[in-house]
This record gives structure tokens, C-alpha cells and sequence, in this order.
């Protein structure tokens, strides 16, 4: 088994028990059924990254005999690996915002309008379809190991499980430098204001340093879910909604040039 998705599954206990403990302490916040969809999103999508690895690991195998460096496994080179990891997440968040290719697939994790742990499971089953992966193949090409890179992303995604609930206030000095569920909350907002904001994985000194962060505003009450045309409470809705928006632009532009505008632009979900 590949290691993002072996250490997810071991995980998986810890997941199962913050979600109940949560439900407990919070059962407003939650709807069963939405909660029972995002289950199941999750197991659509380990299966569909379980079978495009069985495809991709030749691949980056391959991409790793052209690495500029051979990189050891040491201390200091896990840190650079983690903050480099970090930082690439960071332009993958952000591009799925801004392309609409990769919107079709990130979409699905901003169309609930609940936010507990279990919306960390609300997951699409096309990342591979619309090259999440090519985000990670730089480390790669510098020369880390492909199950190191992978082992990193899968740290990475489960500790931003836990930044999705709304029990946890703001934490102090841990804001600075972190992405926290404050952080997180304000980035699911579908508030004019908040859209497109704290793209942080682990660290959100990338939002600061790129002009993206925002802070709580007291005034402003979130909303949680997507701007404009919506899934219907369906999977099968869930997963493929945005690929109809898509098509339907798709269909009424004219010429190669603006087919391809409307695949590589916003997909314009401040509308």
C-alpha cells in the first residue's frame, strides 16, 4: 500500500474517535446525512488514489532518475522536505481556487455547508484525474525519494484534519505561525469577504507572505459552502456537478483559445 494511504488508514482510529467525541460535544453541528457522504467521498477517493498510484509511483520512479541532487535522509533534510512539501500545498490550494480544471475536483471539498471533522473526509475522487499530483513532482526532480514525498503529503492532509471544527477558538501565538481552525474556518466562509483567503496547509505563513491571509472579522458571521451553482445532495451530484458548470462554459465558448480560457481560469465562484 502506498504510504499516503498507509498512514491515513492508520490513522484512521484517531479520526473516528475525534469525530465522535466532537458529535457528542457539538451535535448541532452536524447533519447525518451530510456526515454519512462525506464517509463515503472518502472512501471514493482512497480508491480512486490507490488506483492512480498503481499508475503514477513508475512514474515518479522514473522522474527520480533525472534528480538534480541525491537527497539522504537526515533531520535537517526532513525539515526541508516538510517545508517544501508545505509550501508547494500552499500553490496547489491556491491554483484549485483560481483554475477551473482543478476547481472540478477541490470544489467537492467546499460544498458542504456543515463544518466539523468529518467535512476533512469530504474529498473528490477526481484529484488524480486533474493532476493534484503534479504538485509534488519538483521534489521529486531535486532528488527525495517518491515514498518520502508521499509519506510527507499524507502528515501533511492529516493534520488538517484536525483544523476542521468549529469547538476550537483562537489559540494565542500558534496563530501566527499555523494554520488553526480559526484559519480554516474563515477559508470554508462563502462570506464576499472571506473568499479565497488562508490557503495554509500546516503553516500559514505562506498566506502571509503571498498577500492571501485573512484574520477573524467579529462582525462578520461565516457561511459555510460554495458561491453560486450547487450539487445537489447526491454523491453522484457531489462528485460531478462542477463538471456540468464546466462543460456547459465549455459548450458556449467559441474557438480553441477561449475553450481553453474558460478550462485554465477562475471559475468565477465569487458569482
Amino acid at each position: 500500500m502506498p504510504p499516503v494511504e498507509l498512514i491515513l488508514l492508520l490513522l484512521s482510529p484517531v479520526f473516528i474517535v475525534a469525530i465522535a467525541l466532537e458529535y457528542h460535544l457539538a451535535r448541532r453541528n452536524y447533519c447525518l446525512t451530510d456526515s454519512l457522504h462525506n464517509v463515503v467521498l472518502a472512501l471514493l477517493h482512497q480508491g480512486s488514489d490507490m488506483l492512480a498510484l498503481i499508475v503514477l509511483m513508475p512514474l515518479f520512479y522514473w522522474l527520480h532518475t533525472f534528480a538534480l541532487f541525491d537527497v539522504p535522509l537526515t533531520p535537517l533534510n526532513l525539515i526541508g522536505a516538510f517545508l517544501l512539501q508545505d509550501f508547494l500545498y500552499y500553490w496547489f490550494h491556491r491554483a484549485s481556487h483560481k483554475v477551473h480544471w482543478l476547481w472540478l475536483a477541490h470544489v467537492v471539498h467546499h460544498s458542504s455547508k456543515q463544518m466539523n471533522f468529518s467535512t476533512a473526509f469530504r474529498q473528490s475522487l477526481l484529484y488524480p484525474v486533474v493532476g493534484m499530483w503534479l504538485f509534488w513532482t519538483p521534489m521529486i526532480l531535486l532528488g527525495f525519494a517518491p515514498e518520502l514525498v508521499l509519506a510527507i503529503v499524507a502528515i501533511n492532509l492529516a493534520f488538517q484534519f484536525f483544523v476542521h471544527t468549529q469547538l476550537v477558538g483562537q489559540l494565542g501565538w500558534l496563530e501566527w505561525v499555523f494554520n488553526t481552525p480559526t484559519h480554516h474556518r474563515i477559508h470554508h466562509a462563502s462570506n464576499p469577504c472571506y473568499l479565497d483567503k488562508n490557503f495554509a496547509g500546516v503553516l500559514i505563513i505562506w498566506d502571509k507572505l503571498f498577500g492571501t491571509y485573512i484574520d477573524i472579522q467579529p462582525a462578520e458571521k461565516i457561511r459555510y459552502g460554495i458561491v453560486g451553482s450547487a450539487p445537489k445532495e447526491t454523491l453522484l451530484s457531489i462528485n460531478f456537478h462542477e463538471c456540468r458548470v464546466l462543460l456547459g462554459k465549455l459548450n458556449k465558448a467559441r474557438g480553441l483559445k477561449n475553450k481553453l480560457r474558460q478550462l485554465f481560469s477562475a471559475p468565477r465562484h465569487r458569482d
